[in-house]
């Protein structure tokens, strides 16, 4: 199903256009990959003996697999609220860089801050990905009820893969579960490749890969951000100086 063209009736009405991005979950193949995650998710919150509600609540929240796993891991292992709240907000700093890119693709000359306020929040590395292959098919007026759309629709899957992980806890492997939860790094890893075509993505994204084996020797905890900050400024570098030779 594709997108209507971008001078369509059907892009009129920011209702539809939420429509639009809510269909658009389908289009991707990491809805299915989240669906997988959360499953794990889901399953890791039962084995460690929080309720149904809270993951959930913590799926609406956090919004983000990665730190929902170090929440529910710090806090099962007996570290206290605010040890939790740092760890996950130390992971939560990669997504900054994310919310800022988008966001710019989304306003208009007349766009308020509050209107953004859903989008930002939904902005994780799936509708970062999603962002930057749908949004150009989309009529910037319009953008923002896409995203939401799109957003809500990810969400909703992640909260029935929550549920129904929750209850397949006691069939499910640590095997299994750890082999579900890899599932998200890969697909975030090939859906970059697949859209870099800058010469400065190709550089941030190889660079990324290459350091992070010898961010991971420091044993801090910050290996992704040690890697990717130092790869992206290099990324950044190059940039720079291509335009400057342009």
């Amino acid at each position: 199903m594709a997108l209507p063209p971008l001078d369509s009736p059907q892009w009129q009405s920011p209702l539809r256009a939420f429509g639009w991005g809510l269909r658009s979950v389908t289009q991707t193949i990491l809805t299915l990959v989240l669906f997988a995650t959360y499953l794990g998710i889901g399953a890791l919150a039962h084995d460690t003996h929080f309720s149904l509600l809270w993951a959930l609540c913590s799926t609406l929240f956090v919004w983000a697999g990665p730190a929902q796993i170090i929440l529910i891991t710090t806090l099962g292992s007996g570290a206290t609220i605010i040890q939790s709240a740092i760890a996950v907000t130390v992971s939560a700093i990669r997504l900054f860089p994310m919310v800022v890119s988008v966001l710019p693709l989304m306003r208009t000359p007349t766009t308020r801050r509050r209107e953004l306020f859903f989008a930002a929040h939904l902005t994780a590395v799936t509708l970062w990905v999603e962002c930057h292959r749908f949004l150009p098919q989309v009529p910037r007026e319009r953008r923002i009820a896409f995203v939401n759309g799109l957003g809500f629709g990810l969400v909703s899957v992640c909260l029935t893969a929550n549920t129904v992980g929750y209850f397949l806890a006691a069939n499910l492997t640590q095997t299994l579960g750890a082999a579900i939860l890899m599932l998200t790094p890969l697909s975030f890893l090939f859906s970059t490749a697949r859209n870099s075509r800058e010469a400065a993505d190709v550089v941030a994204l190889t660079l990324g890969v290459l350091l992070y084996p010898l961010a991971a020797k420091m044993n801090s905890g910050l290996d992704i951000l040690v890697s990717g900050l130092v790869a992206g400024t290099i990324a950044y570098g190059v940039h720079w100086w291509r335009e400057v030779r342009a």
